[in-house]
């Protein structure tokens, strides 16, 4: 019997993947059997992380690559398809916040910086959209591919402080859902956009603000908890069965959707 599931031998592109959430799905793919090319802008950690990942079953190759740089995304795109000659999946993982573009508790929304707003925006959304119009044209050449972008829980409600990185992952739900038709309307159903939006996961970027430095929660934190019916953080391997799904035939038919991994944070009221 065919396993719906398998991905192995598939070309799989993942952007910003030196991160805490994106090196889990470095490895897992290739140990999946995938034939992995993953970007990033920090060198140093992106070989490392090819080192290791190259001990799967498939194979790992790292690009450094700004995502926000065309001529450095084409360069990537005629090298991979040099390689490989075929993107069957392309993972949108690049993304961040910045401090400027967050309301602090004692702040309000007349102390958010513009500057800071339009690279939070530049980052999640057009890191979002560059990527996915160079390396999709190979998948509307084969009539064929799954394009699969990371939002956010603040995408789906307005969250305390992340002002900006709310407004600019609640685009890219909006861009997942707009390319779900735009694709598949011109070049057949065997294309799929389709987008997961991670709860609270324990980042580079958050630890800051949701731990001390003793490791225990800061009150931020404890509200996230409390108001997550799993009590605790998620880990990044929980991430890894929604996307192994979509990256899959076991997905065929399912486009235009946002997959919620949060703990029940969404779901839960009172």
């Amino acid at each position: 019997m065919k396993n719906l599931f398998c991905v192995q031998d598939r070309v799989i592109v993942i952007t910003g993947a030196t991160g805490v959430l994106g090196r889990p799905m470095v490895l897992h793919f290739a140990e999946q059997g995938a034939r992995v090319v993953f970007m990033g802008r920090r060198t140093e950690a992106g070989l490392a992380l090819q080192r290791e990942a190259s001990r799967g079953a498939g194979s790992a190759e790292f690009i450094a690559c700004d995502v926000l740089d065309k001529t450095q995304i084409e360069a990537a795109y005629d090298r991979i398809m040099e390689r490989y000659g075929r993107i069957d999946v392309l993972i949108n993982g690049a993304g961040g916040n910045m401090p400027g573009a967050t309301i602090a508790p004692d702040e309000t929304i007349f102390d958010l910086k513009t500057d800071a707003l339009h690279g939070v925006v530049d980052l999640n959304l057009f890191g979002t959209v560059m990527p996915t119009l160079a390396f999709a044209r190979a998948m509307t050449e084969a009539r064929s591919g799954s394009i699969i972008n990371i939002a956010s829980e603040s995408a789906l409600r307005p969250l305390s402080r992340v002002a900006g990185y709310g407004v600019a992952k609640a685009a890219v739900v909006n861009f997942t859902r707009y390319l779900c038709g735009e694709l598949a309307r011109k070049y057949g159903d065997g294309l799929r956009v389709n987008a997961i939006a991670p709860g609270f996961f324990l980042t580079e970027q958050n630890r800051t603000l949701l731990t001390h430095e003793d490791g225990s929660p800061t009150p931020r934190a404890e509200a996230i908890l409390n108001h997550t019916p799993f009590g605790r953080f998620g880990e990044p391997e929980e991430l890894l069965g929604t996307l192994q799904w979509l990256a899959s035939d076991a997905s065929r038919f399912v486009s235009g959707t946002v997959t919620v991994v949060d703990g029940g944070f969404d779901a839960f009221s009172i």
